[in-house]
């Protein structure tokens, strides 16, 4: 196949979260640098800390409800609405002029429309007669846009839509399809935020990522979509704007234990260098391409896991300052989940997006303030935005089980 057929370009944008409806709202919450949990509107929410990044009442999307019949809880209401966006950015409303049967859907989430299941276990009322799975997000997507090509949901837990990006590439690269919608969407769940609420995880005031006083997570609700597509695809449709290039993917897994990251953090530097070694050689400092001092490839700035757990923020500022060598205290982070929350499964997704928003504007936002950094945290969150020169941004995404997936934007002019 040609290079043309194989390369990745991110077309379209879509989002969803705490901050607002669409990727300009998300843009300028992103500059904000603020944001807040709130308790959740859940009266049985019986739980030490039960506050969540929710999406904004006033944003919840319209008329979602239900698609051919079939019901549709909150996660993938929020799934179509980016969608929405992100088909409308691309030009690709209504499919026109596209092969239905090369389009394919990949979204992920943790819980899915879990929601519908807990109201009904509640006693509440059921709206519907039919039932409805818990992960109908992919397919809900695809009935939507009319996509004939494979929709798949994944639900790796907090990896699930980092993956889902490194699967849309394969079926792009593979010639399985030509346009792939790839992201992932997370809603309010009582069984998920108990479950935190049980292990100790959640912070009783915000997301703190490498902060020395933090005490665990907090989710955030929302959804965020891409557009990828073939570049051959994109030229002969006369695409008007290429937001990046998915120009490099890693995969790993620790294989070490159900919740916790292995603590030397062997297997995330290995997604992290597959997917620098695939995006540039020379972006791996262990690489024998590799320029002459370690560090000196054109890496602009990463956007890391960072979830404000002890042990995860800890073995990951490591791993990064094992693989980045001398150019770890120069590469600035950009923490999306201080501002979303962790969006669970949907996290790798606002991750990607957040990279590619970054690239396209070339600027780097101010990151959210969490306050003295964890002495075995210390990585740099630059405060006030910072302008952008290299065309490349480093994307992180780690989970229970040890599901590890690192992503490679690139700037969409290089």
């Amino acid at each position: 196949m040609s290079a043309d057929t194989t390369d990745v370009l991110v077309t379209g944008l879509g989002a969803l979260s705490c901050v607002g409806s669409g990727t300009g709202a998300l843009w300028r919450g992103m500059h904000t640098a603020r944001s807040a949990p709130t308790r959740v509107p859940d009266p049985l929410a019986h739980m030490d800390h039960p506050h969540m990044y929710l999406v904004p009442e006033a944003d919840l999307p319209v008329g979602t409800e239900e698609l051919d019949g079939l019901p549709l809880g909150r996660a993938s209401q929020f799934a179509i609405e980016a969608a929405r966006e992100a088909v409308e950015s691309a030009g690709l409303a209504g499919l026109a002029g596209v092969d239905p049967r090369r389009v394919a859907v990949a979204i992920s989430s943790g819980m899915g429309d879990s929601d519908l299941h807990e109201r009904r276990r509640a006693g509440e009322p059921a709206k519907h007669d039919r039932w409805a799975p818990v992960f109908p997000v992919a397919s809900a997507v695809g009935a939507w846009l009319g996509a004939q090509g494979a929709n798949t949901s994944l639900s790796n837990a907090c990896a699930a839509s980092g993956y889902a990006l490194s699967v849309a590439a394969d079926l792009i690269r593979s010639g399985e399809a030509d346009v792939v919608l790839a992201g992932g969407t997370e809603a309010y769940s009582r069984t998920a935020l108990a479950c935190f609420n049980r292990l100790g995880a959640i912070d009783p005031e915000r997301c703190r990522p490498f902060a020395a006083d933090r005490r665990g997570t907090i989710f955030g609700e929302g959804a965020a979509v891409l557009v990828l597509e073939s570049a051959a695809h994109a030229r002969a449709r006369g695409v008007k704007t290429v937001y990046a290039r998915l120009a490099g993917t890693g995969w790993s897994c620790d294989a070490y234990h159900a919740t916790a990251p292995e603590p030397g953090g062997a297997q995330i530097e290995r997604a992290m260098r597959e997917a620098l070694r695939e995006a540039d050689p020379a972006l791996d400092t262990d690489a024998d391409t590799a320029p002459g001092a370690a560090g000196t490839g054109p890496l602009g700035f990463v956007v890391p896991h960072g979830t404000g757990t002890e042990l995860n923020d800890v073995v990951e500022a490591r791993a990064l300052s094992n693989v980045l060598g001398e150019a770890a205290p120069l590469t600035p982070l950009y923490s999306v989940k201080a501002l979303l929350g962790h969006t669970g499964g949907a996290a790798g997704a606002f991750a990607a997006l957040a990279a590619v928003l970054v690239l396209h504007h070339k600027t780097l936002p101010p990151n959210v303030p969490v306050g003295p950094l964890d002495p075995e945290c210390e990585v740099p969150l630059p405060a006030e935005p910072t302008p952008m020169t290299a065309p490349y941004g480093l994307v992180n995404a780690y989970a229970f089980g040890g599901n590890n997936v690192s992503l490679v934007l690139q700037e969409a002019s290089s």
